[in-house]
C-alpha cells in the first residue's frame, strides 16, 4: 500500500509540473501574478528588529518557493512582477507599503537579490533532474539565499547607511545590521524548503531536462 501511495504521489507531482510547463502564455502570466501575490502576502509576515532597518519577513521563503514551483523564467517573472507593481504603488511591500522609494531604501537590494535567486533556483529545478534531490537542492538554496540575495542586499544597505548617516559604515557594521541576525532563521527556512522541494519535484523528465538521457541509460 505504501509503495502504491508513493507511486501515486510521484505521478501527481510529475503531472503537475508537466501541466505547468505546457500552459498557455496567458495562463503562465496569471500563475506568475498569483505567485507575486503570495510573495506580497509573505512580506506582511514581519518582525522588526530595533537595531536594524532590515526586518525579518517571510519573503525569502516565498521567493525561493517561486523558483521551485514556477521554474527558471516564470519564477523570476513572478518576483519581477512583485517588485515592479510594488514600485508602481501597489501596497504589497513589507508593512503594506508601495512606491519606488522602497526600492531605493535600505532593503531594496534584497529585492534585486530575490529576482536573481528565483531565476537561479528555477533554472536548476527545471533543467536538471539530479538537482531535485535533497542534497543538491540544499546546496542550490544555500547559494541562492546567502550569495544571490545577501550580496546585493548588503551592498545597497551599505550605500544607504553611508548616504543617510553621512559617514562610512564599516563592513562589520553592515553585517550586524543586514546579515548576522538572519542566519539562523534562514537556515531553518532553507532546510524546510529543501524538504518541500525534494518531496514535490518530479524525479523524471517532464520538459526535456539536460540530464534526462543519462538517467534513462
Amino acid at each position: 500500500m505504501e509503495v502504491k501511495a508513493l507511486d501515486r504521489w510521484r505521478m501527481a507531482t510529475y503531472n503537475a509540473y508537466r501541466w505547468r510547463s505546457e500552459l498557455s502564455l496567458t495562463n503562465k502570466i496569471l500563475l506568475a501574478l498569483g505567485m507575486a501575490c503570495v510573495i506580497g502576502l509573505a512580506a506582511q509576515i514581519r518582525f522588526p528588529l530595533p537595531w536594524t532597518p532590515v526586518p525579518i519577513t517571510g519573503q525569502t521563503f516565498a521567493v525561493l518557493l517561486a523558483g521551485i514551483l514556477l521554474g527558471r523564467w516564470w519564477g523570476g517573472i513572478s518576483v519581477a512582477s512583485y517588485a515592479g507593481l510594488g514600485a508602481a504603488g501597489l501596497p504589497w511591500f513589507t508593512g503594506w507599503s508601495g512606491g519606488v522609494g522602497h526600492l531605493a531604501g535600505p532593503t531594496g537590494g534584497y529585492i534585486v537579490g530575490f529576482f536573481l535567486a528565483a531565476l537561479f533556483v528555477g533554472h536548476f529545478t527545471d533543467k536538471y533532474i539530479r538537482a531535485r534531490s535533497f542534497l543538491p537542492m540544499l546546496g542550490i538554496l544555500l547559494f541562492a539565499n546567502f550569495v544571490l540575495i545577501y550580496v546585493p542586499g548588503l551592498l545597497q544597505l551599505h550605500l544607504w547607511l553611508n548616504l543617510v548617516g553621512g559617514g562610512s559604515a564599516s563592513f562589520y557594521h553592515v553585517l550586524t545590521l543586514g546579515f548576522f541576525p538572519f542566519i539562523a532563521g534562514d537556515l531553518i527556512k532553507i532546510f524546510v524548503l529543501t524538504g518541500i522541494a525534494s518531496g514535490i519535484t518530479p524525479k523524471q523528465a517532464f520538459n526535456g531536462e539536460a540530464d534526462s538521457v543519462k538517467r534513462q541509460s
